[in-house]
């Protein structure tokens, strides 16, 4: 069982770990200072053999990959974007979101047809990690001089619209 010893372990046999890794380095006597002439040419330094550490002699084994289960999926802004308009929406926006977040659904008012109300708490979390964003659909009432609550009245046939006759 198991696979031929490799031929690259017969020629370079694995140095011990102290040797290898840096263990404790060896205070060197200071120098006297001495003139400046040129350092002879180096040659090129051999390359670093990291030692190889056999499975069987690493102690325990490596614990096998955790795998997140993730009951909610990650927020994402494109769909969120595609929740605008509705008459409601409440979201769990994560910290770094909120901005675009607010800059879409204004950019989504800004064409005049819908009007939301928007409300932005912290989330559960005590590090503010997450916001809850509330949007709610209002329209500006002419007798309470006010921004209400949208109430859905149907749909009208318009001249303009693709029912109508014009």
């Amino acid at each position: 069982m198991g696979r031929a010893g490799s031929p690259v372990l017969d020629k370079y046999p694995p140095k011990a770990m102290d040797d290898a890794v840096g263990g404790v380095p060896i205070a060197q006597p200071p120098v006297a200072a001495a003139p400046l002439k040129p350092a002879p040419a180096a040659s090129p330094a051999p390359p670093v053999q990291l030692p190889m550490v056999p499975a069987s002699s690493a102690g325990t084994p490596p614990s096998p990959p955790k795998v997140l289960i993730s009951l909610e999926r990650p927020f994402n802004i494109d769909d969120f974007s595609q929740l605008l308009g509705q008459t409601q929406i409440q979201v769990t926006v994560p910290r770094d979101s909120v901005a675009e977040v607010l800059r879409r659904a204004y950019e989504f008012m800004d064409f005049g047809i819908y009007v939301y109300s928007i409300r932005v708490r912290p989330g559960p979390e005590d590090l503010l990690k997450t916001f809850i964003v509330e949007l709610q659909r209002v329209d500006f009432s002419a007798q309470v001089k006010d921004w209400v609550p949208f109430q859905d009245r149907g749909r009208a046939d318009s001249p303009f619209g693709p029912t109508g006759t014009r």
